[in-house]
């Protein structure tokens, strides 16, 4: 599977109509091809069958550098998986540079997920996200706890998983000042998530420094914490 036969699938199963309102919504400016995400996974999971890593990233590639909403969403999904032989360093390179172009949630989030199977395996790519606390770039910013959203749903966490949600909870600190909304969702969805396995501890965050938050995010990350 080529590039240009990978996107030639995709407009295939173009829905004009559905691409209307995904452009309307995401408001991102470039070409929205209006598949659902379901069925871009379908596809990205019969490409990625019977080929070889290096093809995979090539296709991925390919399909994130066409620039089409659609095509950036398949290009995450042929690299979300989580073990990866024989070296994932390759996936994560390509993921990590794709970081300083996210300008819209959905594309983000898709690459996140990605990204953040690359960081479960091998955490000590944290040390690089940490660098991205500070960027300057928005998306940058918020893809550091998107990515990390993988250590809030272990009930039973090894200390070294203690250790890396302790890391997070300190730049969720560090971002809580910042006042874009897209930021302040991203600390509440971190803090809510991680409610769910140890609300003690997110209580004690938000007693701490909750009062930086806009308080729609100190809401909605206090929002499953048991009353």
């Amino acid at each position: 599977m080529t590039g240009a036969e990978a996107l030639a699938a995709l407009e295939a199963e173009a829905n004009p109509d559905f691409a209307a309102r995904e452009a309307a919504y995401h408001k991102a400016l470039r070409r929205y091809l209006g598949i659902p995400v379901p069925r871009l996974t379908e596809l990205a999971d019969g490409w990625r069958e019977g080929i070889t890593l290096d093809d995979r990233l090539a296709l991925a590639s390919a399909l994130w550098d066409s620039d089409i909403h659609d095509a950036r969403i398949a290009a995450a999904k042929l690299l979300t998986q989580a073990r990866i032989r024989p070296d994932d360093e390759p996936v994560w390179r390509l993921i990590a540079s794709w970081v300083p172009t996210f300008d819209a949630w959905a594309i983000a989030d898709a690459a996140s997920s990605a990204g953040g199977r690359r960081l479960t395996a091998d955490p000590r790519r944290l040390d690089e996200v940490e660098t991205w606390v500070d960027s300057d770039h928005l998306w940058t910013r918020r893809a550091a706890l998107v990515m990390t959203l993988p250590w809030t749903k272990d009930r039973f966490p090894k200390p070294e998983d203690l250790a890396v949600r302790e890391r997070v909870l300190g730049w969720c600190e560090a971002l809580s000042p910042d006042r874009d909304w897209f930021i302040q969702k991203a600390v509440a969805w971190w803090l809510r998530d991680l409610s769910k396995k140890d609300p003690d501890r997110v209580r004690a965050w938000l007693d701490a420094h909750g009062e930086g938050l806009k308080p729609f995010a100190r809401k909605e990350a206090a929002r499953l914490l048991p009353t």
